[in-house]
């Protein structure tokens, strides 16, 4: 492997030299080849589209993710686009934008209409994200480097209940339940005063034994750039690593170490014919001991045994338990065997000290060339660019695991002290020196583009521009589970684009975009689509009667378009239009019983004619700058019908004898329809306040989701999906605790098992005397595509060679509910501090939690508004205080420039949840992070 990046890191310096020697030939203007869609001057913008300036940011509010903090700047944008995932382009190639750091990045591009994406096909069809690495420029050599180094410091971790108490209310919970308690005052005073900590246990999770108060993360990267008008280069490496919160047996080594190249290369052969490539490779080592510490902190309950047996308190008297020391393979520390029981034989502590480490590897190779022609020599305006790219990813885990012994002690009472009289052994200690191949995964993909580009002008107000695109990719997946069993699938994409526009003195705008798409997903025959876009726009402001009239408005245009587009990004698999058979159709006997077999039946119907899911889409937009362009503003509303979503018709469409549990006749059908529609807007102040230079954005999405057509038959029509929002949350409606059992043998009787006094009582919808599903309604937005309103805002406060910046985000409108294991405590689980607002006799009245049970209760753990909670929040993302040192410090000597700054992520959250929504149950904890970096150009 080192010898494989020693190739690489050869091969990047060579492209490199390459470049600064041709450049070195000549000093003149720079040229730069721009990928497909890449760049459109916003003037003759016909809106659905945002971008981010993200060179620009970084220098004010440094990050790594190539997407940091997007929503921030562009309106619609959520982590999704207008509520659904888009495709995201690395310079015009299908890549994970984590292979992509945002010190690469120089500007990234939101795609949203349908009539933005028309070119990008089925794949593009929920939108695109367009990410665009930084290019050489024409100047001599610069070098930029750059060093981070910061603290992640957990906000929360959760408050569960000591032993002591959780044996009282489990007492309580027995009691309830009318059986005996489980836990003798003496264990449970013992525990309290910790007379024994081995005996009577009581496990915390979230202390300094196991945990660090904060861990770090540092970078490193330099930048290298500069070139004439024949070739420009940019070279970037950087390095990372970052260890962890954990600092218990394996995982205190726990670390991750990352390297990434990259060389960008743009050149003019000649007069017509310039080229680039690029060439990127990454390289991360990850290291983690064994061990779910995390998930064991929400689920092992705290007096259940203890981690650790120590070796003084044995009676080594008792031969038998001497011979176990000396023949182990974990003496902790020289004093402690591992500590275990019958149910818990692996258990996450004795994992992290004693079963090992896992390594994982991620090796990504990535290179694609560019080469435009111009043709005007055959017809003015015209142009060729073609280009090729092919990618590979590559992860595999190294691992050592010990198989290991845990032992349940029996203790005694020998002289007025406890001793541990005798072991009780689960599993053996196993031997091994050598490290094995875990799961390894393997991905390539090839990426070709062909595209004519056609941009001229007719007398001096006839603009009218074309481009014919071919562009589709291939990737290939094998993936190796360390069981001998691999898959090797192919995903295939292409199409066929057409785009023509004109403009009349750039005052009245036609365009015209199209692609031709074919999926494999479909049956012959219906596996070509077309999809059409089409867009009017009209610059109001260059009208003499606006001029004449309307004096703060500096800019306004208006657009409007309708789009067509065909998908298969909802067709969930191959062949679904095929019927199909599998073995287990059900079970059949024969010999009156005595023998019998599964017999082979139907399990879907065949459906030829099923076709593309069409996503049909109305936009209005308005892109407007308001006094002396102080303020600008851009704004699109839009209403978005996807139509011929599949099902397979259960309910409505066919008889129900067509399908039971162990077979069905039912084909996949195009019937079920959603629309999506909203105002997306983006809103931006710039204005210099005295001396201090102020810019303020704002963006947004106000979104609605309707399933408008759906196979679904209800008893009561309030229940019907067809009109509710695509994320309805569904539940029950809570009328608070049965006080008493007069209330509930008065009430409509729960179906979800037994209710006593302390249970919670839910509406009878219905009125049919019986709480069941048919009394769930729709509670409210859950937000899991976007909230009825999202938001972001950037700050930028800029005195002298002070540079403030500050993001932030939110949303509103939504709910959800408080479901996880913190809140539904049931039967043995582990008690957290809710279970203290409970239901007795004595708080009756003034209770917050259901009443303790030993069972499972599912009566009171239903999604219900008992649960349920508003999830409006606002999250102060980033505060970045930088200093730019004046230029005239350095004179003309080596350094350019120096900045530093300081700067906080994820600082707060401002929300009557804060608290639950800040903590993690069952995974590690969300951070804070503060960070102080510098910068020094050269």
């Amino acid at each position: 492997m080192m010898q494989k990046i020693i190739k690489i890191c050869t091969l990047l310096f060579v492209i490199s030299i390459v470049a600064k020697t041709h450049a070195s030939a000549q000093n003149s203007l720079d040229s730069i080849i721009h990928l497909q869609n890449e760049v459109v001057n916003d003037l003759d913008s016909l809106g659905g589209t945002g971008t981010v300036d993200v060179k620009n940011i970084i220098t004010k509010g440094y990050g790594t993710y190539s997407l940091d903090n997007l929503q921030s700047f562009v309106g619609g944008y959520n982590g999704n686009i207008w509520g659904q995932a888009g495709l995201v382009l690395v310079d015009g190639v299908p890549r994970d934008a984590s292979y992509v750091r945002m010190v690469e990045v120089q500007s990234v591009k939101v795609l949203k209409s349908g009539d933005a994406v028309a070119l990008y096909g089925s794949n593009g069809a929920k939108g695109v994200i367009l990410i665009t690495t930084k290019k050489g420029q024409i100047s001599p050599i610069r070098i930029d480097v750059r060093a981070n180094s910061g603290l992640y410091v957990p906000k929360y971790y959760p408050k569960y209940l000591g032993a002591a108490d959780y044996m009282t209310l489990y007492n309580e919970a027995s009691k309830n339940d009318g059986i005996a308690e489980k836990y003798t005052q003496e264990q449970i005073y013992n525990t309290s005063v910790g007379v024994n900590p081995y005996k009577y246990p009581d496990i915390g999770f979230f202390n300094s034994k196991y945990l660090k108060k904060s861990y770090n993360k540092s970078d490193l990267t330099a930048e290298v750039y500069g070139g004439s008008e024949s070739a420009r280069y940019y070279t970037n490496i950087g390095l990372a690593y970052n260890n962890d919160i954990l600092r218990y047996g394996y995982a205190n080594k726990n670390n991750n170490v990352a390297m990434n190249l990259r060389a960008n290369v743009d050149m003019n052969l000649s007069k017509w014919l310039s080229v680039s490539t690029s060439a990127v490779a990454n390289f991360n080592n990850n290291y983690d001991g064994r061990g779910d510490f995390w998930g064991a902190s929400a689920t092992l309950r705290p007096n259940w045994f203890s981690p650790l047996i120590p070796l003084d308190m044995l009676d080594l008297d008792n031969p038998n338990l001497q011979m176990i020391v000396d023949h182990s393979n974990h003496l902790i520390d020289g004093k402690y065997l591992l500590g275990g029981t019958s149910t818990d034989q692996t258990n996450a502590f004795s994992d992290m000290l004693a079963a090992g480490y896992v390594k994982t590897k991620t090796r990504t190779f990535m290179f694609d060339v560019n080469a435009k022609a111009d043709l005007g020599t055959m017809l003015k305006g015209l142009s060729f660019n073609a280009a090729y790219s092919m990618d590979y990813n590559d992860i595999y885990a190294e691992g050592y695991k010990l198989d290991y012994a845990v032992y349940e002690p029996q203790w005694t009472t020998y002289d007025g002290k406890d001793i541990i009289g005798g072991l009780t052994k689960y599993n053996n200690d196993k031997n091994s020196t050598n490290e094995y191949i875990g799961q390894t995964t393997y991905s390539q993909t090839s990426s070709m583009r062909a595209q004519f580009d056609y941009v001229n002008k007719f007398g001096k107000v006839n603009n009218v521009s074309a481009t014919l695109l071919g562009w589709g990719y291939k990737t290939r997946y094998s993936n190796d589970e360390g069981h001998g069993g691999s898959t090797y699938q192919p995903t295939i994409n292409t199409n066929l684009g057409l785009q023509m526009g004109y403009d009349y003195a750039q005052r009245y705008y036609f365009n015209f975009a199209g692609s031709m798409i074919h999926s494999a997903k479909l049956a012959p025959g219906h596996r070509n689509g077309f999809s059409p876009s089409f867009t009017l726009g009209w610059k109001i402001s260059d009208e003499d009667f606006f001029k004449n009239s309307i004096n703060f408005i500096n800019y306004l245009k208006i657009t409007a378009a309708y789009s067509d587009l065909k998908q298969d990004l909802d067709i969930s698999d191959y062949y679904l239009y095929q019927g199909a058979f599998n073995n287990e159709g059900g079970w059949y006997q024969w010999r009156d019983g005595v023998a019998g077999g599964w017999t082979t039946g139907s399990t879907r119907g065949e459906n030829l004619d099923l076709t593309f899911i069409d996503r049909k889409e109305y936009r209005v937009g308005l892109d407007a700058g308001l006094f002396n362009n102080m303020i600008t503003l851009d704004a699109n509303y839009f209403v978005q019908n996807t139509n011929g979503l599949l099902t397979q018709g259960a309910s409505t469409l066919f008889p129900s004898y067509f399908s039971n549990w162990d077979f069905s006749f039912l084909p996949y059908l195009n019937y079920n329809e959603d629309r999506r529609s909203g105002l997306d807007f983006s809103v931006k102040v710039n204005k210099k306040i005295g001396n201090v230079y102020t810019s303020l954005g704002f963006s947004g999405l106000i979104y609605a989701s309707q399933a408008m057509h759906r196979d679904e038959i209800y008893d009561n029509s309030y229940q019907d999906r067809a009109g509710r929002p695509l994320d309805a949350y569904w539940g029950y409606i809570s009328e608070g605790f049965f006080q008493n059992e007069d209330e509930i043998s008065s009430h409509a009787t729960q179906s979800f098992g037994t209710v006593k006094p302390g249970d919670i009582k839910y509406k009878d919808v219905n009125n049919d005397g019986v709480i069941d599903s048919r009394d769930q309604v729709d509670l409210g937005h859950n937000g899991w595509a976007a909230a009825p309103f999202t938001f972001g805002l950037n700050l930028t406060l800029k005195w002298k060679n002070l540079t403030l910046f500050v993001l932030g985000s939110g949303n509103s409108g939504a709910i959800g509910f408080k479901n996880s294991s913190y809140y539904w405590v049931n039967g043995a689980a582990k008690y957290s501090d809710v279970v203290w607002g409970r239901w007795t006799e004595a708080t009756k009245n003034t209770a917050t939690y259901p009443r303790l049970t030993t069972t499972a209760s599912s009566n009171n753990f239903q999604n219900s508004t008992f649960w349920l909670y508003k999830t409006n929040r606002f999250n102060l993302s980033r505060v970045q205080l930088t200093y730019d040192f004046d230029k005239s410090v350095f004179k003309q000597g080596f350094v350019r420039g120096l900045s530093v700054y300081f700067k906080g992520d994820d600082l707060l959250v401002f929300s009557k949840e804060h608290k639950m929504m800040e903590t993690n149950i069952g995974s590690a904890p969300q951070y804070r992070f503060y960070n102080f970096g510098f910068k020094i150009s050269f």
